[in-house]
């Protein structure tokens, strides 16, 4: 009997050849001088409402086009095209739970005029997990923290904290009906990822919106210099 066991570490090769195309792709949006923000959140945390007030007010000034993932249905897409004029389309993921980089560019593919436009938003699959474990090549990483959600979610999904650039802190307008404090959050946030920006914003009534416009051209006019 063999007493040798050939041991596969799957996950930890699906995570490399991942980061490699993930490389590729920054650097082929590089070339291209796209700009692509990957965008997280739990499902119902107003991802698609911040994203429609975000675009109305940057896109007189910047080319833009969103990748709206789902495991299926293509209300968002929908929902940014008709409210926005922007181009969107709507990336089916076939029950998996995430966007990795080889389906991120299989979306880019379907961009029409990718060449002509400043940035890309990715509106990924709601989900806290699976999400921020795969690069999807972006340029920049936020998600949104809704208020009902709890000021603990930094410390309950740390991963998804670690990787973001920015964290909006969505639904605002609701504080004084929820135990969640907002020192409390800005401190757990800052526990898992202390270079972390966080925005106060409420999508509903577009409060703060343009903080995170200003921040997201910021990280645009920087991205360009490198």
């Amino acid at each position: 009997m063999n007493d040798e066991v050939r041991i596969i570490e799957i996950k930890k090769s699906v995570f490399e050849a991942n980061e490699k195309d993930a490389d590729a792709l920054r650097d082929r949006l590089r070339k291209k001088g796209v700009f692509l923000l990957n965008l997280m959140s739990a499902p119902g945390s107003g991802k698609t409402t911040t994203l429609t007030r975000l675009i109305n007010l940057m896109k007189n000034e910047y080319r833009i086009a969103v990748m709206d993932a789902d495991i299926d249905s293509d209300v968002d897409a929908r929902t940014i095209a008709e409210t926005t004029g922007v181009q969107a389309i709507q990336l089916h993921t076939g029950g998996m739970c995430h966007l990795d980089a080889f389906m991120t560019a299989q979306g880019l593919d379907s961009i029409e005029n990718i060449d002509d436009l400043d940035l890309i938003i990715l509106e990924n699959v709601g989900n806290l997990v699976c999400p921020a474990e795969f690069d999807t090549g972006a340029s920049k990483n936020a998600m949104i923290l809704s208020v009902p959600e709890g000021d603990d979610k930094p410390l309950k999904y740390p991963l998804m904290f670690q990787v973001c650039d920015l964290v909006i802190v969505n639904k605002i307008d609701v504080l004084p009906y929820f135990d969640f404090s907002m020192d409390k959050c800005v401190e757990n946030v800052h526990y898992r990822n202390e270079k972390a920006e966080i925005i106060p914003v409420c999508a509903r009534t577009g409060e703060n919106i343009e903080e995170v416009a200003k921040w997201l051209k910021e990280q645009i006019s920087s991205w360009k210099q490198q």
